[in-house]
This record gives structure tokens, sequence and C-alpha cells, in this order.
């Protein structure tokens, strides 16, 4: 039996390289609704950071999705008694990192503008490649960087006539580009994690488990505002963050990753800029002018070269 890597990533232990279509299709589709998912988040952080510090809408973000990711969890494993397995290094790394990534992300939006952050946020699919290029020794076809590079014309197209230089906002902008780092190194440890025959829902429930432990010392030792909300509207905010992005989100990134290559995989953070931009347009009446749309259709063509192709081989 023999296997041809996906052609975005040469040399690559990522996952499976054999995808038929309608496992590729499933894959991306998964990809592209996590993606949607987790673009809510900034709009839902800004919504309830008048009465919630930073760490600890982070830590309701995972405490509360808690519940709904262990039924998921016993779910599939029930369906598929061979995911249950013991629990790998990669696992435990996924929830110290994500911690990070949650920590300064929700420290940027709020430290600086939210295209600001934005746009820092999104160099994180640079970091993954370069992570796997010089860490794993995944040499990256010239497919994925032609198309990396068409999101991030697309990426700073469509924030880039917001974005502000503020050396007032500087700390807030370099929280955005920690967030990059931490968020590249989450997609190459769920990769791993998958690889390793780990199921979606074990390994993005124990993630989580830690990430909340780590975000509870965090509001412990050094949130200064409130904690708790003290509105219906800002308590259904934080259920939506929980539910919405983080189990929607992280949910459906990890079913992605169990058959992607974070390479690709993390482009999933334009479709969030573009998502935040639909929403913002949506939600908050923001006009999406000619440069938006062209940035958004930009990123749209990125993932289109990027994307793999069924390998010409089959197991």
């Amino acid at each position: 039996m023999s296997r041809t890597p996906l052609p975005g990533l040469v040399a690559s232990a990522g996952p499976a390289a054999d995808l038929g279509p309608a496992s590729l299709g499933s894959a991306i589709a998964a990809l592209v609704a996590g993606a949607l998912a987790m673009g809510l988040s900034p709009v839902l952080v800004r919504f309830v950071s008048p009465e919630v510090g930073p760490f600890a809408s982070a830590f309701w973000r995972v405490a509360l999705a808690l519940p709904a990711l262990y039924g998921w969890m016993r779910w599939e494993e029930a369906r598929a008694p061979h995911l249950r397995r013991a629990l790998a290094p990669s696992v435990l790394l996924a929830g110290l990192v994500f911690a990070g990534d949650l920590l300064f992300w929700h420290l940027a939006i709020l430290g600086t503008t939210v295209a600001n952050a934005t746009f820092f946020a999104t160099t994180a699919p640079v970091f993954v490649v370069l992570f796997a290029w010089i860490g794993l020794r995944r040499r990256p076809a010239g497919r994925t960087l032609l198309g990396l590079l068409v999101c991030l014309v697309g990426g700073a197209t469509l924030v880039g006539q917001s974005v502000q230089v503020d050396p007032a906002r500087l700390a807030g902008d370099r929280d955005g580009v920690v967030t990059a780092i931490f968020f590249a190194l989450y997609f190459l440890t769920v990769e791993r994690a998958r690889a390793l025959g780990l199921g979606a829902a074990r390994v993005t429930f124990v993630a989580s488990c830690i990430t909340a432990v780590v975000l509870l010392g965090a509001v412990a030792w050094l949130e200064t505002r409130p904690v708790l909300p003290h509105s219906l509207s800002a308590a259904l905010g934080l259920l939506g963050l929980a539910l919405v992005s983080h189990a929607g989100g992280q949910g459906l990134l990890a079913v992605a990753l169990g058959r992607l290559p974070a390479g690709f995989s993390s482009l999933v953070i334009f479709l969030e800029a573009v998502a935040a931009a639909i929403l913002a347009w949506i939600l908050l009446g923001e006009a999406l002018g000619p440069l938006q749309v062209l940035g958004g259709g930009l990123i749209l063509a990125g993932i289109a070269v990027a994307r793999p192709r069924r390998s010409a081989r089959t197991a």
C-alpha cells in the first residue's frame, strides 16, 4: 500500500494524505464553518468588555464550553470506540499554547483597534509554515506559498485602510503578533494529536480543560476588572462566545486538522477576518467598501490556490 503526500506540504508527517473527494470536501467545509464561528469572537469580546475583563472573558469562553465539548466527546467515542486513546503530550501542549493565544488575543482586541488586532493575528499562517519548515522539516510547496502570499495581500487589503500606527497602541499591536505565534503552535500541536489517532472531540475537550485551568490562574492573579457580568445580555454574549466561537469554531478546526495539513488549515485565520468584516457590516452597520470586497475576494482566491488536491493514488 502506497501513500502520496498532499501537494500542499512536501515530506509532511501530518494527516492522512489520501483524501477522496467526499472526505476532502467535508474537511474543507468543517474548516470554513469553523472560521465563520471563530470570526464572531472579536464582536462578542467587544460586546462584553464593558462588564467583563479580558482575562475573565477568555476564561468564560473556554469554561462555559466544557459541558458541550464533554457531551460531544462521549457521543463521538460511543460511535467510534477506537478514538478513545491515551493522551499524548501534544494534546497537553495544545492546551497550554491555546491559553497563551486567548490571553494575548483578548488583550490585543482591547489594547488596539480591532483592525490592528486582526491584521497582526492574520500573520499566524506565516509562522505555521516557518515552524513546520524549520522545526519539522516540512518544505512547503510552491502552491502553498503562492496561496499564502495571495491571502496576505488580501488580508492587508481587507483591513489595511483601518490599520492605524499609534505609539499608544503599540502594546496591543505586539499582543496581536504574539497571538499569531501561539495560534501557529496550536495548529501544529492539534494536527500532531490528530495524526496520532485521537478524536477531534477528545483533543478539543482535554486541551480546553488545560486552557481553562491556566486562564483561571490568570484571572486570579492578573484580572483587575469585573469577573462576572451584571446584565443578561453580557451573560448571553459570553455564552455565545463559548458555544459558537470556542466549542463550534475550535471543534470544527480539530475535525479539519485530522484530514488537512496545518499549513493549509491555518489559512482559516484569513476567513476569520472576512467573517468579522461581514458581521461588522450586518451587526454594527460598518459598510464594506470596494477595497474590503477586493480583499475578501483575494483571500478566497488564495485559499483556492493553496487547497490540497486529491492524490492520484488511493490506499
